[in-house]
């Protein structure tokens, strides 16, 4: 049985939009997901919150960090909820699991109850980051598939993979199809926060970071295609 987990920015939710969630796009994500599942496929989810709060460094507000972060925590609540009223609406069984207490709308996160619920084939959407401040959904994503026991790790982003420097500053770039964790982590080459890199170098974690923006890409991934950058232990 293969088990992966895939990771959705806040800007996933975004579409067209400037803030808050695009139905449209919901939907659009929703429908590859069903494309995608199989009776081989164990498919978990982490989301963002960046589309609601990005938190307050980033607005130069006067918040503590502490409290910018259990906001964004709530972010990624609320755009989980969001996903799983759309999966099920388009008839794929859906369970939220969230990091802090929020009882009257989603689970408590719990190892073996997250399992189980893959292994009756349902979609499980891992909410609220990994419950404590300072520490980013790249890492929630990088923890819980280390604790599930994920073969892999997908990262949907904006651009097509992992690039020698920024695409959208130089021209001058290389797209990586393959590099190493290792090497990620030395040159700092954005896959994802230093923290979460070094989680999935100790456990052994591979990731493929690809373009959410192409169609079918998601399903692509999720099936094993090789598109996008391969980061491997």
């Amino acid at each position: 049985m293969k088990r992966v987990v895939l990771k959705l920015s806040g800007e996933a939710f975004l579409g067209g939009e400037r803030y808050g969630i695009d139905l449209k796009s919901l939907f659009s994500i929703a429908r590859e997901i069903k494309s995608a599942r199989s009776n081989n496929i164990q498919l978990a989810l982490v989301v963002g919150g960046g589309n609601i709060w990005r938190g307050a460094r980033d607005q130069g507000l006067a918040l503590e960090r502490v409290i910018s972060d259990n906001m964004g925590m709530l972010a990624t609540l609320i755009n989980a909820m969001a996903l799983q009223n759309v999966l099920e609406q388009v008839g794929v069984p859906t369970r939220v699991m969230s990091a802090i207490g929020v009882s009257q709308v989603a689970e408590p996160y719990i190892r073996r109850r997250a399992i189980r619920h893959l292994e009756k084939g349902r979609v499980v959407i891992f909410a609220s980051g990994t419950g404590n401040p300072y520490f980013s959904t790249d890492t929630a994503a990088a923890l819980r598939a280390s604790e599930i026991g994920a073969s892999l790790l997908l990262k949907a982003t904006q651009v097509d993979g992992v690039y020698s420097a920024d695409p959208k500053k130089s021209k001058n770039v290389t797209l990586y199809k393959q590099l190493s964790l290792s090497e990620a982590l030395r040159r700092r080459l954005g896959v994802m926060d230093q923290s979460a890199l070094a989680l999935c170098h100790e456990n052994k974690l591979s990731v493929r970071v690809f373009n959410l923006h192409k169609p079918k890409n998601i399903a692509k991934a999720i099936r094993g295609q090789a598109i996008g950058t391969l980061v491997t232990p």
